[in-house]
């Protein structure tokens, strides 16, 4: 007779013991949107849970995630004035800008600030570069996109994320950072990026939705496994320090593949639409919201990220999740 080990699932203490996959809290990253203003605390109503903050109540609100330990967070800013060209992206005082100080003269080295580093939020027509002759620009895109990753490292951000998939744009961050002496800035590279239909909730949130077209073009085709391992690779070689991919759910083989070809850190981005759609679905009662977010977060980690980032990240602590 062949003995299964099953005898080993039987008890509680046991199972944990022989688990295969470690889930902790020091893994996530909490998401925030910040904009222009003050007291505001506006609920985001696609995102049950999440809110717009200004820099005043985004302390408080920082404070609380402190004592409960979610110590990494991830700054979107919106609010700023639009243009073709996005440049307000890159202006110092940016109201990420004046997060990012204001959170590290208050907590210092007990917060870990990485800021997205994208034009959509900050264009008039809510692509993630300059449009010449109706298609992105690729070129005059990395130069404002790397001038934006400069702008939140002076302001003090610990490491910065560049999520709009032009070309070269790592490459062109770090020179920029290590050019202005900010070589302990660290990257952290959307290197997968997919054209998803998972990020409508964030479109709302970060008021980026494209006026015209699509991001196929330089997102990428989620029926192309091997052209998204490149992107990555060539993100690695010209100086990210973390790969992501986004999203997280979906792509669960892409996280696992990357994993198996590359030695930097992993990370998942459990994007907007997943976590709206657990949301919704626990609301009417149809799912169990804890059990099902767990199992997602082991998912990630099964898979192979090392860093999750999730709007989950609050409820898993705040409610002794894990």
């Amino acid at each position: 007779m062949i003995h299964r080990p099953r005898r080993l699932r039987k008890n509680a203490i046991i199972r944990e013991l022989v688990a295969e996959t470690r889930f902790h809290k020091d893994m996530l990253i909490y998401p925030y949107f910040i904009e222009k203003g003050k007291n505001i605390t506006s609920p985001i109503n696609s995102m049950p849970g999440i809110n717009h903050f200004s820099p005043d109540t985004l302390i408080k609100d920082v404070e609380k995630g402190l004592k409960k330990g979610i110590n990494k967070i991830l700054l979107f800013g919106g609010g700023e004035e639009k243009s073709e060209d996005g440049k307000s992206a890159y202006k110092k005082d940016t109201v990420v800008a004046q997060a990012i100080k204001l959170l590290k003269k208050i907590f210092g080295e007990d917060i870990y600030i990485i800021t997205d580093v994208c034009l959509c939020a900050y264009t008039s027509h809510g692509h993630c570069g300059i449009i010449h002759d109706k298609y992105v620009d690729n070129d005059s895109s990395i130069a404002a996109i790397a001038k934006m990753g400069l702008t939140h490292a002076e302001a003090g951000a610990d490491m910065v994320a560049p999520s709009d998939m032009m070309d070269g744009r790592v490459g062109a961050i770090r020179q920029l950072l290590d050019k202005n002496h900010f070589e302990n800035t660290a990257i952290m590279s959307y290197s997968i990026k997919f054209a998803s239909s998972y990020y409508g909730p964030f479109r709302e949130a970060a008021d980026s939705a494209p006026q015209f077209g699509d991001r196929k073009s330089y997102q990428m085709d989620f029926r192309n496994p091997n052209e998204t391992m490149q992107e990555a690779y060539l993100d690695e070689e010209e100086g990210a320090d973390i790969l992501m991919v986004k999203p997280a759910l979906a792509y669960l083989d892409i996280i696992n593949r990357l994993r198996a070809s590359s030695n930097l850190p992993i990370a998942c981005y459990n994007v907007s639409g997943e976590y709206s759609m657990v949301k919704a679905a626990a609301a009417k009662g149809w799912i169990d919201e804890k059990s099902i977010v767990m199992e997602n977060m082991h998912a990630f980690v099964r898979a192979g990220s090392g860093l999750i980032i999730t709007y989950h990240a609050r409820d898993i602590v705040e409610k002794g999740w894990a």
